[in-house]
């Protein structure tokens, strides 16, 4: 079972930067694929960005490619989320994500394990 923790969220003005960060517990975190998905209480639970096991591969949502940066640190079981020049738009609770699986993956069904969330909120 892993679980996972995040960290970072909070008040920031449009134009601002953030830093999210997610902690895993169990020994099993350099075998998951992980991501980030957001959610706003108007719409479903949307694919932010992920990162393949060893870190050499990510992928983004088009609404965020060119600001967002997915990065994780095997050693220290973390993946973090750097967000920069926000947006309104991008008000929403973050989740951090594991997968099981060797692909990375864009689909909510195909994470594993999920935290509670973290609120970030961008004012204009």
């Amino acid at each position: 079972q892993v679980q996972l923790a995040e960290s970072g969220g909070g008040l920031v003005q449009a134009g601002g930067s953030l830093r999210l960060s997610c902690a895993a517990s169990g020994r099993t975190f350099s075998r998951q694929v992980m991501g980030w998905f957001r959610q706003t209480p108007e719409k479903e639970r949307d694919f932010v960005a992920t990162i393949s096991r060893s870190g050499d591969r990510t992928y983004y949502a088009d609404s965020v490619r060119s600001r967002f940066t997915i990065s994780r640190d095997n050693s220290k079981n973390t993946v973090d989320l750097q967000m920069n020049n926000l947006k309104p738009e991008d008000t929403a609770r973050y989740y951090c994500a594991g997968r099981n699986g060797f692909q990375i993956a864009t689909m909510r069904y195909e994470y594993d394990y999920w935290g509670q969330g973290t609120q970030v909120t961008v004012s204009s």
